[in-house]
């Protein structure tokens, strides 16, 4: 077995490459596909200068993945099958240009039209106060903007690896710290895998606690879906044991929550809380099938990882953002002093990681939608859902 490692940057090393490329024609066989390929570049001028973006193809699927952006995915393409959504933010945003206070703590929304982001890592969730400890161990209170720092933090360290194990592996990693004196000190270490030729990805993530006292840890995977995936008849599936509309605005959709409209011009957003069941492996796997359930995706997650899962149905006009948000999460988005209440806010001690992982697969046939159908339908059978169909207070505040 031969495996390739390439820097692509590495701040303390001194190390840039203005533009990298790697693919069968450096030498590296795999047996998978013949048309992989792995290269780097910058965009210039605009919101967008400086932004560097590592395109990734394993010769059927393509990804952008965005270093400078806390290594979210730009969007992606299986076959002809467009990743992401069009969002009024057209292009990736540099994050010196994001003010993350504007607009009363909604500042995140600058740069968010990622196809996936996180959320995190010391908070996410809405805007809203805190209290914390200052440099003199006196409780302060501080602003939480929306959805936390990650996702608008660059890199300072991304690596290509190419392996020829089984059809072949390529692999991306960026290392991400989102630190401050006297306060938060965490490390991601984010790695995208993808075999040459398959229709899915993995996404492996490493939370550490650089500091030296307990620290606490928030994140939510923000997977953002648009056309052609989403459409009038579009379906969500899930293994569900408990779900609950997050306000009154959900609840008005309890009975449909699974389906999704065309656009409609002014539509508010509508959220959905549940919690997820499990296969006898620990795994458990959620759908979004087109209206002809011959074009899907599905995300593939450990709910002990990512206990937490929230549905995010967008459907307002195509200029305005016609989208749908698949969210595991280690909370719910929820203000964090109330999650913290309720004992959903990781902690973790001094050189303590957490682990993450989540697949994405394309699917683009009626018979590989039907299968995962099938495998969800297999897994919800153990218990019947509880769906609710109004706010409860263990999920979401309500008054």
């Amino acid at each position: 077995m031969a495996t390739e490692q390439f820097v692509i940057f590495d701040v303390n090393e001194n190390r840039y490459q203005n533009d990298f490329s790697v693919s069968q024609e450096s030498g590296i066989e795999l047996s998978g596909s013949a048309a992989w390929s792995v290269s780097k570049h910058t965009l210039r001028g605009g919101l967008s200068a400086g932004v560097d973006v590592v395109e990734i193809n394993n010769g059927a699927l393509a990804l952008s993945l965005l270093p400078t952006r806390g290594m979210g995915i730009w969007r992606g393409e299986y076959r002809g099958i467009s990743l992401g959504w069009d969002s009024p933010v057209q292009r990736p945003v540099n994050p010196s240009f994001v003010n993350l206070h504007e607009r009363s703590g909604l500042g995140w929304l600058n740069g968010f039209q990622e196809f996936l982001c996180r959320c995190g890592l010391a908070s996410n969730g809405p805007p809203g106060t805190d209290v914390v400890l200052d440099n003199n161990g006196n409780e302060i209170q501080t602003d939480l903007t929306l959805h936390g720092k990650i996702a608008n933090t660059p890199a300072w360290r991304t690596e290509v690896e190419i392996s020829d194990v089984d059809s072949g592996l390529l692999s991306v990693t960026g290392y991400i710290d989102e630190s401050m004196m006297f306060g938060p000190s965490l490390r991601l270490k984010s790695t995208l895998q993808t075999a040459a030729g398959s229709s899915s990805f993995t996404i492996i993530d490493e939370v550490t606690n650089l500091g030296g006292q307990t620290t606490e840890l928030q994140l939510l995977y923000h997977t953002n879906i648009g056309q052609p995936l989403l459409d009038e008849g579009t379906r969500f599936v899930a293994p569900i044991r408990e779900l609950a509309p997050r306000d009154s605005r959900a609840q008005e959709g309890i009975d449909s929550f699974p389906a999704y409209s065309a656009p409609v011009t002014g539509f508010v957003e509508q959220v959905y809380f549940m919690t997820l069941l499990e296969d006898a492996t620990g795994r458990s796997v959620v759908l979004l099938k087109n209206s002809t359930a011959d074009k899907g995706l599905s995300l593939e997650f450990q709910p002990q990882q990512l206990p937490y899962f929230s549905l995010w149905k967008n459907t307002q006009s195509m200029r305005d953002g016609y989208v749908t948000g698949l969210e595991p999460a280690t909370n719910f988005p929820n203000l964090k002093t109330f999650e913290r209440e309720r004992g959903r806010v990781v902690t973790l001690e001094p050189s303590e990681s957490a682990a993450f992982e989540i697949t994405i697969t394309v699917l683009d046939s009626i018979k590989s939608v039907a299968d995962v159908e099938n495998r969800i339908a297999k897994i919800q059978s153990q218990v019947a859902p509880t769906v609710h169909s109004q706010p409860i207070a263990r999920f979401t505040p309500v008054s």
